[in-house]
Order: C-alpha cells, then sequence, then structure tokens
C-alpha cells in the first residue's frame, strides 16, 4: 500500500534532477510524493541498484509499453514521462531479487537513452506542473476528495485511514496523485494522469475513472449483499434444520423429511411393480432424498413417485365365470341384443377355460339411442368388472391418451392411465365413447395413439408419455362405441370386432318400454306403480304416433313427460291414481306427432318408395319423378350426393336402352325435359342403393303404369340391368315395418341379410328377391308386362 507524507513540510526539499539518471524499467507507475514497495528481479538491474545505495540513491522509473516483448534480448520502449525516486529502504531476497521500499519525488521526461550496457541510463529534463489555484480547481479537489471518500466506505481494500491521509494533502496536484496511485486503474490510464501537467485536467481525468469505478464498486456491493442475504438465511435454515434433528433424534422421533422418505420407500415395496418399473421408482426417490423441500423440481418428483405407486400393477379384481348368472344379469338390464349377448358369454366361457386370456377390443355400432354405453355397464356387472367411461367425442389432443411430458408444468398422465388409477384394478371394463367423433389438429391425432391402446399385441407394454415406463393394458376389456364407422380409420377399425346394433323393432320397443322405461320413470318422477300405471295400448299408440326412431330416448321422453304431468296433479291433490290408456294419451302429450305417408299416399304413376341407411337408423324415402316439353335435359333435386346423381343418369340410360321394348318413343327424350325429386330436401342424400327405386320411378312416368305403394325397394344398378347388393339391409327392413310396409323388393345377394331381422318382423313382411331391373318392375308395377320371373320368400 502506497503512503504519502503526512506533512507536506516533511519533505527536507526535492533535490534537482541530474542531467541523467540510471533508468528502471517498470511495469506500473509510482506518483511523485508516495512512498511504495517495488520489486527488482533482472540481475543487470539488481547490479544497478547495488551501485546506486552507494551514491545519491537516485533512479528513474519509467513504465514499459504492453505487448513489445519478443524472444531473446527486448528492444525497450518506454513511456517519454516517469518520475524519478530515491530508496528508502532495501531488502535482499534469498532468490537473489531485491525488494525497495522508494519515494517518489517529480516527474523527468526522459530525452534519450545514453547508455543500455550493463544497465540503461539517459539522459532527463525535469517536468513542472502548470495551473494555478482557482476555485475550478478547489471544487475539483474536493469532488476527487469525495468521491475518494465513498470508494474506501465501498471497497473492502481501501482502509479507512486513506480518507484522512487525503484530507492532509493540501495541494490539488498532490491530491491527484495520492489518489491515483490508490485506486484500481490500469497502466495506460496511470500513466494518461501522469503525464498531464495541468492539474485542473488531471483532476477531471481522475474524476471520470473514479467515478466509473464507483459505479462497479456499488454493483459488486450490491450483488455481494444478495449473495450473502440468500447464504444467510441457507446457512439458518440449515442450522435450524440440524437443531431441529438433533432434538428428535433425543426425544427418540425421526424427522418429517425422514418420515416421509421411508412412508414412500414402504409404499413403494408394497406397490408390487414390475422390476423395471421399481428400478424407476427407487431411482426416482433416491433423486427426492437428495433435494430441498423448497425446490422446484421437489413437487414433480414427489407427484411422479406418487402416481406410480397408485397404479394397480398387480390388483385385479375377479371375473365372475358363472355364463348362467352372467346372462341372467344381462337379460335383466336389456331385452333383445342377442348377439352381443352371446359374444359376452363366449369371452367368460374361454376366460373360465383359460386364465391368461386377453381381454377382447368390441366396437358396438348403431344409432343413437339404442343402449350402447348402458350395454357396456351392464356387462361389467355381469363379469364382475369395475367399470370406466371416456367420451371420445370432440377430442383432438394426442395428449388425452398418451398423457404429457414431465418438462411441462402441470403435467399429468393421459385419461387411459388415469382411469385405469380410478378404477383401482388392472382388469376393468373400458369404455372409449364416441371413437366415431374424434377430431385432429396442429396437437396431434388422437386416433393414432389409440391404435397402440387397442391392439392386444401391442398393449401389453403401453408406455404413458408422462409415466415412461410400460403398463399391462392387456387384461383391461376395452369396448368402444360408434354411431357409424366412415369415420374410423381404417388401422383403428381393423383391431376391433364390430357388433352391430341396427335398431329396435316396435315389439323391442314395447317390451323395453313395460320393463325398463316405465318403472325408470316412475322412480324418477316420485310416483308408485299403484298411483299409474300405462295400458299396452297406450304405450304402443306413442311407438307409433309420437316417435319415429331406432333407439329409445324420444319414448323416454314421452313416457316421462306423462309421468311429470300426472305426479303435477296428484301433488295438487286433483286424483291419488290413474291409469293411460290408447284414448286419453292425447291428454297428455297433444295431436299426433308422425303419419305414416305409406297409409296416405295412393298408387302413383312416377312416385317410388325407396329405403335408405342413415347413422340414426333406417328411412323411407319417396322418389318423384315428372316430364315436360323441352329439350332432353335431366334435373335432379332434393339435396342429392354425387354418387345418387350418377344413378339416376345409370337408370335413364338403361331405360332409353330398353326404350324400343317398351314401346317408347325415342323422339319422346329429344323433346321432353325430364326432373326427378327427392323430397326433404333440406337433408343431404347420397349413396347408390336408391339406383333400383329411381329406374322404377322413371319406367312408371314413361309407361304410365303406377307403382304399388305398398311395395319399397332398394338396391344399386348397372347399364346392364344388374340389381347389386347394398349395405343397411336390417336398418331399412326396420325402417320399413316402422311405415307399414307390407311387400320388399331386395338384391338377391342380399339374401344372406335377412337372418338378422327378428322373426317376427319377417313374417309380418313379404319379400322379393330380385337380381335384374326387369324383375323388380315385375312386382312393382301395376299390370306389369315384364314377365321375367322373380323369387319371392
Amino acid at each position: 500500500m502506497t503512503e504519502i507524507e503526512k506533512k507536506d513540510e516533511s519533505f527536507e526539499g526535492v533535490p534537482e534532477v541530474p542531467s541523467a539518471l540510471p533508468i528502471l524499467p517498470v511495469n506500473h507507475v509510482i506518483f511523485p510524493y508516495i512512498i511504495a514497495p517495488l520489486a527488482v528481479e533482472d540481475p543487470k538491474n539488481v547490479a544497478m541498484i547495488n551501485e546506486i545505495l552507494t551514491g545519491n540513491k537516485l533512479v528513474a522509473l519509467f513504465a514499459e509499453r504492453e505487448g513489445k516483448g519478443s524472444e531473446g534480448r527486448r528492444k525497450r520502449q518506454l513511456y517519454s514521462i516517469g518520475t524519478m525516486v530515491t530508496i528508502i529502504r532495501m531488502f535482499t531476497v534469498p532468490d537473489g531479487s531485491l525488494r525497495l521500499l522508494v519515494r517518489g519525488l517529480s516527474r523527468i521526461r526522459l530525452v534519450k537513452i545514453t547508455q543500455s550496457e550493463p544497465f540503461l541510463k539517459g539522459t532527463m529534463k525535469p517536468v513542472a506542473e502548470v495551473g494555478e489555484k482557482t476555485l475550478e480547481m478547489e471544487a475539483l479537489k474536493r469532488n476527487a476528495t469525495d468521491l475518494f471518500d465513498k470508494m474506501v466506505n465501498l471497497s473492502p481494500n481501501l482502509p479507512e485511514e486513506l480518507t484522512v491521509a487525503v484530507m492532509n494533502v493540501q495541494e490539488p496536484g498532490r491530491v491527484a496523485d495520492f489518489i491515483a496511485s490508490n485506486i484500481n486503474l490500469d497502466l495506460q490510464e496511470q500513466q494518461e494522469i501522469l503525464k498531464t501537467l495541468h492539474v485542473a485536467d488531471r483532476l477531471k481525468k481522475l474524476t471520470i475513472a473514479m467515478n466509473r469505478e464507483l459505479k462497479v464498486l456499488e454493483l459488486s456491493n450490491k450483488i455481494q449483499t444478495q449473495v450473502k442475504k440468500g447464504m444467510d438465511k441457507t446457512q439458518r435454515e440449515y442450522f435450524l434444520r440440524e437443531q431441529l434433528k438433533a432434538i428428535q433424534e433425543e426425544l427418540g422421533e425421526g424427522d418429517e423429511r425422514t418420515m416421509e422418505i421411508n412412508e414412500l420407500r414402504e409404499k413403494i415395496s408394497n406397490a408390487q411393480m414390475p422390476q423395471q418399473v421399481l428400478e424407476v421408482a427407487e431411482k426416482e426417490l433416491n433423486r427426492l432424498m437428495k433435494m430441498p423441500p423448497a425446490a422446484a423440481e421437489y413437487t414433480v418428483s414427489r407427484t411422479y413417485l406418487d402416481w406410480l405407486m397408485a397404479l394397480p400393477w398387480a390388483k385385479s379384481t375377479k371375473d365372475r365365470l358363472d355364463m348362467k348368472k352372467a346372462m341372467r344379469i344381462l337379460d335383466k338390464d336389456h331385452y333383445g341384443l342377442d348377439e352381443i349377448k352371446d359374444r359376452i358369454v363366449e369371452f367368460i366361457a374361454v376366460r373360465k377355460l383359460k386364465e391368461s386370456t386377453k381381454g377382447p377390443i368390441l366396437c358396438f355400432v348403431g344409432p343413437p339411442g339404442v343402449g350402447k354405453t348402458s350395454l357396456g355397464r351392464s356387462i361389467a356387472r355381469a363379469m364382475g368388472r369395475r367399470f370406466i367411461r371416456m367420451s371420445l367425442g370432440g377430442m383432438r389432443d394426442e395428449a388425452e391418451i398418451r398423457g404429457h411430458r414431465r418438462t411441462y408444468v402441470g403435467a399429468l398422465p393421459g385419461r387411459i392411465i388415469q382411469g385405469i388409477r380410478q378404477a383401482g384394478s388392472n382388469n376393468p371394463l373400458f369404455m372409449l365413447d364416441e371413437v366415431d367423433k374424434i377430431g385432429m389438429d396442429f396437437r396431434g391425432d388422437p386416433a393414432s395413439a389409440l391404435l397402440e391402446v387397442l391392439d392386444p399385441e401391442q398393449n401389453a407394454t403401453f408406455s404413458d408419455h408422462y409415466l415412461e415406463v410400460p403398463f399391462d393394458l392387456s387384461r383391461v376389456m376395452f369396448v368402444t362405441t360408434a354411431n357409424i364407422l366412415d369415420t374410423v380409420p381404417a388401422a383403428l377399425r381393423d383391431r376391433m370386432e364390430v357388433l352391430s346394433l341396427a335398431g329396435y323393432t316396435d315389439e323391442e320397443k314395447f317390451q323395453i318400454a313395460k320393463k325398463y322405461l316405465i318403472p325408470k320413470q316412475l322412480e324418477e318422477n316420485g310416483l308408485l306403480r299403484k298411483q299409474l300405471t300405462f295400458r299396452p295400448g297406450s304405450v304402443k299408440r306413442i311407438i307409433h304416433e309420437y316417435t319415429r326412431e331406432a333407439g329409445l330416448r324420444n319414448l323416454e321422453r314421452e313416457i316421462g313427460s306423462i309421468c311429470r304431468k300426472v305426479a303435477r296433479r296428484i301433488a295438487e291433490g286433483e286424483m291419488t291414481s290413474t291409469s293411460v290408456t290408447r284414448e286419453t294419451v292425447p291428454d297428455y302429450l297433444g295431436p299426433r306427432k308422425f303419419y305414416s305417408e305409406v297409409a296416405s299416399r295412393l298408387d302413383e304413376v312416377g312416385v317410388a318408395t325407396g329405403l335408405a341407411w342413415t347413422p340414426v337408423g333406417g328411412e323411407v324415402l319417396f322418389i318423384e319423378s315428372t316430364s315436360m316439353r323441352g329439350g332432353n335435359r335431366l334435373s335432379l333435386t332434393g339435396h342429392l350426393g354425387d354418387v345418387m346423381k350418377e344413378s339416376a343418369q345409370a337408370a335413364l340410360s338403361y331405360l332409353r336402352s330398353r326404350a324400343d321394348g317398351m314401346e317408347i318413343s325415342e323422339s319422346y327424350f329429344s323433346e321432353h325435359d325430364l326432373h326427378i325429386h327427392v323430397p326433404a330436401g333440406a337433408i343431404p342424400k347420397d349413396g347408390p342403393s336408391a339406383g333400383l327405386a329411381i329406374a322404377t320411378s322413371l319406367v312408371s312416368l314413361l309407361t304410365g303404369k303406377p307403382v304399388r305403394r305398398d311395395v319399397a325397394m332398394t338396391g344399386e344398378i348397372t347399364l346392364r340391368g344388374r340389381v347389386l347388393p347394398v349395405g343397411g339391409i336390417k336398418e331399412k327392413i326396420l325402417a320399413a315395418h316402422r311405415a307399414g310396409i307390407k311387400h320388399l323388393i331386395l338384391p338377391l345377394l342380399n339374401e344372406r341379410d335377412l337372418e338378422k331381422v327378428p322373426e317376427q318382423i319377417r313374417k309380418e313382411l313379404t319379400v322379393t328377391f330380385v337380381d335384374t331391373i326387369d324383375q323388380a318392375w315385375n312386382v312393382a308395377l301395376r299390370d306389369g308386362a315384364f314377365r321375367k320371373a322373380a323369387l319371392t320368400k
């Protein structure tokens, strides 16, 4: 640390600058009137100092320029302004180098170097300060003193005595030199202050440097305070925690953290995890032990362990293998649906013979309201399994199936794993509702994520993104539901066993209403059986005149409406009990809502009855044709799709090719426009199955022969007059039966589909299977003139 004489008069006087002085190159600046240590290691310079000590003890110190050294002997490049110093003390170090204590005397200028060997020597010239004492200089001096005082208070390396020392200095130039020698300046800045002879300019340059250093010190002090505060808090918490630990050990109690870790370790061992999962859980637990509870990752790690421990890795429910009892439960809950019930009993039979059977993946397809979802719950009850339902309708995010990775804030497993945890067993019945209504966007394709879940060969190692360990889903019985299969991806459809629920007949609806819907609505509306009864005729009238659907929802709503009206009257004291008869139904439900269009129609020319399939069941539609004078143009209306329009064009082409045989003039087509219309124009219609009905409507128009109103037909046609098979036969037959149609014309190749229709319906209908359009016309047209035989059953 440099020093300054406490009083200016302590100097006996500064000797004059000799014309020649030995030169000592240094790497820092020593200012006049400053006492500072100096190390001399070069042997030549050591010899020079030893020689000087025998004389006047004066030496010239000049700073060397940086970065100018080279291999071998260096070329001296010194600054031109230096300091003449006198040696006060000298110490010899064992390695031969010297430690000097020198006092700066005055600024000097190097005129030229006169000697290089054995040491440097040069011609010197004294340099005097410039500047008179003015108010500005006094202000600069005081400002520098104040800044230095602040720096001393902020810097741990500057002792407080320096503030007193600088205040005892009167000369502004000496103040600047003293401060410059004690603050952190690089060599170039030190040399810049040394060579500035004008005192005011020197103080200004020093002030700029001091302000910069002061900002650095303030920022450093702020950072140090923050770090120290954080360390103090951590050390205090550690100290208190260690004290608490020691107290708990004295009391024979474990600390809360240790108890928590031990509890987690016990839960992990009791969870019966597979070996691979167990290793992951133990690794995560060891990681948790090393974290402080306040760490952000602590909660994430703890939540992950909670999920691993909560999953039923080895917990399963025992299947009910009594097939007769299972069938009784299924019959109690649902009327009919024999195909699905048989499939469930078959699975139970296989499960009885082979314990390690993979769960089936079934898909119930049918119109709304036929009981697909409730059937899944009934199957779970029959088999003694827990039931989990998950709706897929409108799902667009793949993470809903596979979960989010733990790197995301608030991440959770997918809904498959959540459902398994909710069930508490690894073999529940898992219902995936509305699988045909899955969406897709930038977040992924949930249907693709389901490919692994619904594949018996892959789901034994299902990996959720959150868990990142395999979970065995092969024992889960998956049941999906859909209204249509067209929107289900082919790869996903291929993984499922499809079972169709076509809809209910009127008799089935009657039995279901009597056994299930009426008791349910009585209970929901607070009525007793003796307070409200439904006569058979009333239920049948509700089915025929107030509902027209494949399912049962509207029927249940109408029954519920009657129950609510009766409940109100009983609550108001108007009655104590009542019975709903066929005649009193309109009193509760108002005028009839549906009429049989078939019953109100007559045998008409150019009007044929067709059958269509829709996602909500079968429908009856009417094909109307008419002609007007024009120029060989075909108009198609009724919101028809491209395929249906092509079917109409094919029917017309076939008719024109057969015009001669049906006594139709060829000029008729060139002189008339034809118009085909399908009523209910607001509803889109498409598909090839209306081809036969369109051809029948056109031939009736062109030949003048009316179409029988009690005959409905379906089938795709070709230009050669063939009738091809179509789909949805059961739904179409049920729709025709609901509409009161007694005679059906179906493609010959659809004969096998008639077996799926209830026997009671088959007895009430006459079905004619045809292979050609002519055979159909022979049945459908009054006074039919086309004599090819039709196959009738």
